[in-house]
């Protein structure tokens, strides 16, 4: 059973395809076609170059026009982006 819940929690942070309208520098403006009121945060993740699945994205924490917060990252591999919430 404690299996069981573990892989649904994993599956609730999964990334999802997000749609991000982002400025010159790369800083997301929409989101999911709401704007970006805050960009709160900004970091990068660089892991498992040694592999054959690297993984290199910039996040950001943002606040959207409506008050949601959000997060979004770039995945620079898979050239796309992606929305992830915590579980």
């Amino acid at each position: 059973m404690a299996t069981a819940a573990r892989r649904v929690a994993g599956r609730l942070n999964e990334p999802r395809p997000a749609l991000v309208e982002a400025a010159f520098d790369g800083t997301p403006q929409r989101v999911n076609r709401q704007g970006v009121a805050l960009v709160g945060e900004e970091w990068r993740v660089v892991d498992r170059w040694w592999t054959e699945e690297p993984v290199s994205r910039r996040y950001f924490e943002v606040v959207l026009e409506t008050g949601e917060n959000a997060v979004v990252f770039r995945d620079e591999e898979r050239s796309g982006w992606f929305s992830q919430r915590g579980a």
